[in-house]
């Protein structure tokens, strides 16, 4: 169980390299490094499953996969299956502190394959002990991929009928013809999770734990919807009747509108929600902790009729509610899990994740609305929350800060007697470090005092998201004392 501790938010993607995204490499050790000296117990990371248009780490093509992009080159230089010439002169992409995802998908991409065709005859045997333990999802997956590359990544609603139908004949030829493409798509997961694996490892034997992160909803062109298109409400053709999204609010008059296909609820309570305890066990085995995107959605979600150009003519639909976590606690016993229950809060989504036991969430940015007492305000806490700055969907404070109505930025110099000597980031994070919640987790951007540069992403945009990376510089050994200093002051 969660005891009075802390951490710190950043994504694998930000980590510094001279190879275009973040990786599972030496520089995600240094990290963990510079948490240990920094005396943090967290490291919270976003979704790591495989992106695709957006490059949204929440609108993943598989709820169970890795992200191949996350994997190290020089790694696997070391386990003899690259030269550094395939990648040490690379262009990955011009801006250290961005990623260029195009570029990370046609240059990295190729170098992948060419590791894989240089893995013949190696690591046979643990690769196949590997699909066997991850036969649930992995042979769909790879299947999926092979595909997409086939179809020139279409979506695979627009696949051939009875491919997207699944026809056993054909699934079958396609297995035989797609071979060397399906064993090429499982052997980077083997890559990909055993780096992960280690990397972990190494963490927790500093004391380190990884709070992993979930999206409620899969994408809709998604091996999930693809082959277990039973657990979603999808037309004949494979097409979401419904979708989701959240209601018009006070931040946008038209709502959001995610597009996710919504699940079969009523299916997968016959079925004693089998998909669903499945990915909570595959998420249980690579992080210590899961932070469920979304978590009021289980108690009820906003459904939205699919060809819908805004969020407004939706409506609230019941979710299975403790039904679903009761069955997971029976199949798997006591999962630390972190509820996201930020946005529209019923009394019955707030009974719910009280019942559920689970942490809240809650974030200081939101705290200092002047129309109304806010429950994000410290003394307003119980212990048993998740206190951040802000999260990946939030300003940076320095940002905050500057874009704030006078209002809101008079009651949060006040409230936390913010200056500008000790740096209204700095106040911010004594904030949540000295609030009673169990748990603070500070965005790495507020504790370099950066500015909406910084910004990981920007809620209901397409574009300029998910790039941030920070300067390898930044994480010096006096920034890892003063977060020493400011964290023991306040017993975490």
């Amino acid at each position: 169980m969660i005891k009075r501790s802390s951490g710190i938010l950043m994504h694998i993607t930000s980590l510094p390299n001279p190879y275009g995204i973040g990786t599972l490499g030496k520089e995600a050790y240094d990290f963990v490094d510079f948490l240990y000296k920094a005396g943090q117990e967290y490291w919270q990371i976003l979704p790591i499953g495989p992106t695709g248009y957006g490059d949204s780490p929440y609108q993943s093509c598989s709820a169970f996969a890795g992200n191949p992009y996350f994997i190290d080159l020089p790694l696997l230089m070391e386990m003899g299956l690259l030269r550094n010439k395939y990648y040490k002169s690379t262009d990955f992409g011009e801006d250290c502190t961005k990623v260029d995802y195009h570029k990370i998908f046609h240059k990295k991409m190729p170098i992948l394959k060419e590791a894989f065709k240089n893995s013949k005859g190696k690591y046979e045997s643990r690769i196949k002990k590997f699909r066997e333990e991850n036969k649930i999802w992995i042979e769909d997956y790879a299947l999926y991929m092979g595909i997409k590359e086939k179809f020139n990544l279409k979506p695979c609603q627009e696949w051939d009928e009875k491919i997207k139908l699944r026809d056993e004949e054909v699934l079958k030829k396609l297995r035989e013809d797609l071979n060397e493409e399906v064993d090429c798509w499982i052997f980077l997961q083997y890559i990909f999770f055993k780096q992960w694996m280690d990397l972990k490892s190494y963490a927790n034997n500093k004391g380190i734990k990884i709070i992993g992160d979930i999206p409620i909803y899969v994408a809709k062109d998604s091996a999930d919807t693809w082959a277990n298109s039973e657990v979603f409400v999808l037309d004949k053709n494979k097409n979401p009747t419904v979708i989701s999204g959240c209601p018009p609010d006070a931040f946008s008059a038209a709502g959001q509108l995610w597009g996710n296909p919504i699940y079969r609820w009523d299916y997968l309570d016959k079925v004693g929600y089998g998909w669903w305890i499945e990915r909570i066990k595959a998420s249980s085995r690579i992080y210590d902790i899961t932070r469920i995107d979304h978590f009021r959605g289980f108690e009820s979600y906003w459904e939205v009729p699919a060809g819908e150009d805004t969020a407004i003519n939706g409506r609230w639909v019941k979710g299975p509610g403790m039904k679903l976590f009761n069955k997971i606690k029976e199949e798997l016993g006591e999962i630390e899990i972190i509820a996201e229950d930020l946005g529209f809060l019923t009394k019955e989504v707030i009974d719910f994740r009280i019942a559920s036991g689970y942490p809240g969430m809650k974030v200081l940015e939101f705290a200092f609305d002047t129309r109304e007492e806010s429950d994000h305000l410290p003394h307003n806490y119980d212990k048993n929350c998740v206190v951040y700055t802000g999260t990946h969907d939030n300003a940076t404070v320095d940002s905050w800060i500057q874009n704030a109505n006078e209002k809101e930025r008079e009651f949060a110099v006040k409230y936390l007697k913010l200056t500008k000597k000790e740096g209204y980031n700095w106040g911010f994070i004594r904030g949540a470090l000295s609030s009673v919640a169990k748990l603070a987790v500070i965005q790495m951007q507020d504790y370099l005092g950066l500015s909406n540069e910084a910004r990981m992403n920007i809620p209901s945009t397409i574009g300029g998201n998910w790039q941030w990376r920070i300067r390898k510089e930044h994480l010096t050994d006096e920034l890892a004392e003063n977060i020493y200093n400011i964290t023991k002051l306040y017993g975490r």
